[in-house]
């Protein structure tokens, strides 16, 4: 059965801060059931964005967070407890591939940091970028190295377009992962270079998402997630919406249920404006990329 249609918050992020109702109204208008959250924490408070999220009869997927590590650990599972999040995603550092004993560490900071989540009731998902799959360790794909270190309740959040640009099939990752991977970042664009490459909607780039997507798995949520365009960015989702709703390739309207491991309708609790972001620091585009100031890691 077709996943459902989220949208990754990056993508409308200068418009959610400027009008944050508005622009998530205007996402359910064109189709989306859920948001992943980024980036909005730090100016509106966990309540806000619940509330939010909640009167445009949105599903709250996942947070890309901050990794719940160090002298903010706590605050950070606090802050998403506060939005009701039940999944908080992650992703691990460039460096963190250069070598079998590096992804080891890595992993394990990511198993650490899954058990303080599951004591608070949440999961994490890993979210990869392209050096999983471009590295290649002791004769293996960094990417499965580190699946074989994590933890199984370690959910995954697979980046097909990033896969791709790690010289992977899509199709072939999300057959692999099959009932693991419960979220994919859907993209599309040359997929050429990860600093520079200009999106496009879905269905107009390179990524053959027909063949991807008809694979069967564990995926709930497909998350349209749009980095750089050259055409309106409402415009670019409604064409993704039409392309993956009009294939069947994702259920139309989305089923909304929500649930554990697959996104939540849970009204928040009441809580003031927290700092989303590493330790306060500015935002990264993950594994080395291209820098936007405030926030949490990239996806």
């Amino acid at each position: 059965m077709p996943a459902d249609l989220g949208v990754m918050m990056y993508t409308v992020l200068d418009q959610a801060r400027a009008d944050l109702e508005g622009t998530l109204e205007r996402l359910a208008g064109l189709g989306y059931a859920g948001i992943e959250t980024y980036g909005l924490v730090e100016h509106f408070g966990p309540a806000r964005v619940r509330r939010a999220i909640d009167a445009a009869g949105l599903v709250l997927t996942s947070a890309h967070t901050p990794f719940p590590a160090g002298p903010r650990a706590e605050a950070i599972l606090d802050e998403n407890a506060d939005l009701g999040a039940e999944v908080l995603v992650w992703s691990m550092e460039r460096e963190e591939f250069d070598s079998p004993d590096a992804v080891r560490r890595g992993a394990e900071r990511v198993n650490e940091a899954a058990e303080r989540a599951a004591g608070r009731g949440m999961r994490i998902a890993y979210h990869n970028h392209f050096a999983e799959f471009s590295r290649i360790l002791d004769g293996r794909q960094a990417y499965d190295l580190l699946l074989d270190e994590l933890d199984d309740r370690v959910l995954v959040e697979l980046d097909a377009y990033w896969a791709v640009m790690g010289g992977a099939d899509p199709a072939e990752v999300i057959g692999r992962l099959a009932d693991r991977v419960r979220f994919v970042h859907v993209k599309d664009g040359p997929a050429v270079s990860y600093e520079d490459d200009v999106m496009v909607p879905i269905g107009e780039g390179r990524i053959d998402w027909a063949r991807a997507l008809a694979v069967p798995s564990g995926i709930r949520w497909h998350i349209v997630e749009l980095e750089r365009l050259d055409v309106d960015t409402f415009e670019a989702l409604r064409r993704s919406r039409d392309h993956l709703v009009g294939r069947g390739l994702t259920r139309d309207g989305g089923s909304r249920a929500g649930g554990r491991d697959g996104g939540s309708r849970t009204e928040g609790q009441d809580g003031g404006s927290r700092t989303e972001g590493q330790d306060g620091g500015g935002r990264t585009h993950g594994q080395g990329g291209v820098s936007r100031a405030g926030g949490g890691e990239r996806a």
